[in-house]
């Protein structure tokens, strides 16, 4: 059964990538420029070296399932403070538990919210169409029936969800929500919020929200499932997503939490104690201080700044730019350059810089389209010098 779900999973889409790339090479000379993964590479803050070193004694503990008071209680305040919480809306102990990195956490969730549910017709798992790959592999491997929501340009590049069915409601264990967006930077606004909150409860699925890119923003601090819910009085059939890998530029730390309804966590939890490996006790102190501390935070997000205003300067008026509301990727229309995956390999083969086509993060819709054929995902990761010569070298080869 698992061998057969496997072989039935579309190309993990870097995979892909390499079988594009590899075969070419770059122009002599040039430093070759990854911009094709969500990998942060500002200076991470001394603060996790400070943590680690005072908590070296922590090394020789067996770390707890559900992390250590300390841990949760740091993430308990946070969530107070971003999202204007009153006291209490979230207990520490009963609704919030660390994991190791989203990823491990999104991929479980299906398998929570799946199980149990009628075999025929098969569960739907829903997920926004571009997407981050875990949610389609978790979608399959649950025994779920994989379902896009297109998130295009006519949608705002978030999923429609008042085109959704009630037959397919109805049958609907999870949905997967990512504001802002991955790949294209769309923010979910309050009533957005509201809409999918109250659909996971007419209709009784989960409802997951995934905001690892939540402090990454120009303006406006996005809304939260957690602020929005506290409108409603509680956190049923929700569970929210954050992480340390963008926030504090730290994705080897491999750091991150869920939160929200106590039963979907206390399920979680009883998973995880098979399936799920702990974080070791002092990631989870260095975890910690990074939670409490906003100030390596703001620098962190003022170098995102720098390097969208270099891409309004460079890029405005081009491949359908335009600034996106938060996270730090570019979802750039080449159509005109032969669509994403000739776009990406010109890019390598003439300036040395790679990039993601679109399809690879993307899947077919009912229609026979791909809402990623016609664009590239570019990963602004590197410092603000390195960006201005990526978007150069973007120009020259893309006229």
């Amino acid at each position: 059964m698992l061998n057969s779900l496997l072989d039935n999973l579309t190309d993990y889409p870097f995979d892909r990538l390499r079988d594009l790339l590899d075969p070419l090479s770059p122009p002599a000379g040039i430093s070759p420029l990854a911009l094709s993964i969500g990998e942060p590479r500002h200076t991470p803050p001394k603060l996790i070296d400070e943590a680690l070193s005072a908590s070296n004694d922590l090394w020789g503990r067996y770390p707890p399932i559900d992390g250590t008071a300390d841990f949760r209680t740091a993430i308990a305040q946070w969530l107070a403070r971003r999202y204007h919480l009153a006291g209490g809306f979230i207990d520490p102990d009963l609704q919030i538990l660390p994991v190791v990195g989203t990823r491990e956490a999104l991929y479980l969730i299906a398998m929570l919210a799946v199980d149990g549910r009628q075999k025929e017709p098969r569960p739907a798992v829903l997920f926004p169409n571009p997407l981050y790959h875990v949610y389609s592999g978790a979608a399959e491997m649950s025994g779920g029936e994989a379902i896009t929501m297109a998130a295009t340009r006519g949608s705002g590049y978030l999923p429609d969800l008042d085109a959704l069915d009630e037959q397919t409601l109805g049958r609907t264990a999870l949905m997967t929500l990512c504001s802002p967006a991955n790949p294209q930077g769309a923010v979910a606004d309050v009533a957005y919020l509201e809409r999918a909150i109250s659909l996971a409860r007419k209709h009784d699925f989960v409802l997951a929200i995934d905001e690892c890119y939540s402090e990454i923003y120009s303006d406006q601090p996005p809304p939260g499932g957690a602020g929005v819910c506290e409108n409603t009085g509680s956190m049923d059939n929700v569970v929210i997503f954050h992480s340390l890998s963008k926030r504090s530029s730290a994705p080897g730390l491999r750091s991150g939490f869920i939160a929200g309804d106590a039963t979907l966590i206390r399920r979680f939890k009883h998973l995880r104690s098979f399936a799920g490996a702990t974080m070791p006790m002092p990631i989870m102190a260095a975890s910690s201080a990074l939670w409490r501390d906003e100030a390596h935070v703001e620098k962190n997000r003022a170098l995102y700044r720098q390097k969208f205003d270099l891409a309004d300067q460079l890029l405005g008026g081009r491949y359908g730019y335009k600034r996106p509301a938060g996270g730090f990727f570019l979802w750039l229309d080449v159509s005109a350059y032969g669509g994403g995956e000739e776009a990406a390999r010109r890019l390598w083969a003439e300036a040395g810089i790679r990039v993601l086509p679109g399809a690879y993060i993307s899947r077919v819709e009912a229609d026979g389209t791909n809402p990623g054929d016609d664009y590239i995902r570019v990963a602004l990761v590197h410092p603000p010098d390195v960006t201005k010569t990526a978007f150069q070298g973007i120009l020259k080869v893309l006229r």
